[in-house]
């Protein structure tokens, strides 16, 4: 069992930045592949970023240049560095992990609100 505990959410303004963390129970975190999806208002959990266990990262499209993910292993924490937020970002934020047997976890989430 892995539990994820996202943090770093909040209001900001169109333009501004964020960063995002999640820190994971377990002692093979350096194993895990991590990532972050988001979920608007009505609509479906999209992916945003994951990063594997030997930090290849993949984006969405639609934050790609802007997004930024990142992982501490000795921390066992992995970041989501948001910058040029625009309100289309608006979301809730959710910790996503993987264990090299496959198993998947889920992090509460956390709020992004992008407004003026």
């Amino acid at each position: 069992q892995v539990q994820l505990v996202e943090s770093g959410g909040g209001l900001v303004q169109p333009g501004g930045s964020l960063r995002l963390s999640c820190g994971a129970s377990g002692s093979m975190f350096s194993m895990y592949t991590m990532g972050w999806y988001r979920q608007a208002p009505g609509k479906e959990r999209d992916l945003v970023a994951v990063i594997t266990s030997g930090a290849s990262t993949n984006y969405a499209d639609s934050v790609k240049g802007r997004f930024t993910i990142s992982r501490d292993n000795a921390r066992k924490m992995a970041f989501l560095q948001m910058n040029s937020l625009i309100p289309e970002d608006t979301a809730v934020y959710y910790c996503y992990c993987r264990t090299a047997w496959g198993l998947e976890y889920w992090g509460k989430g956390t709020l992004v609100t992008v407004s003026s």
